[in-house]
């Protein structure tokens, strides 16, 4: 069995699916942050994807911008996260709404 494109897309499918579900039902700023960077990753895999398959010729150099985005985000949000939880104990998101003052 050779693997094509379509089991690329399934599969990138699956995780952004995953990553979104886990996006919008967690309460934990951290578990949220984690399901952010599946999607990332999900949009990555398929960038590649189309890559391979010629159908995006630009797609590898597309796929080194998702990685700084990705890297960026993820040192930005563990240090809000360490901020926040120096000040207020806590790494649930209902810990946000006392910010709005």
């Amino acid at each position: 069995m050779t693997i094509t494109i379509q089991h690329y897309l399934v599969v990138g499918v699956i995780l952004f699916v995953l990553g979104a579900i886990g996006a919008i039902v967690r309460r934990n700023i951290l578990v949220m942050f984690m399901s952010i960077e599946m999607m990332l990753g999900a949009s990555l895999l398929t960038l590649l994807a189309f890559a391979r398959s010629n159908l995006l010729p630009e797609g590898k150099a597309m796929a080194l911008f998702v990685i700084a985005v990705v890297v960026a985000e993820a040192a930005v949000g563990l240090a809000l996260v360490v901020a926040m939880f120096r000040c207020m104990a806590t790494t649930s998101v209902d810990g946000l709404r006392r910010l709005k003052g």
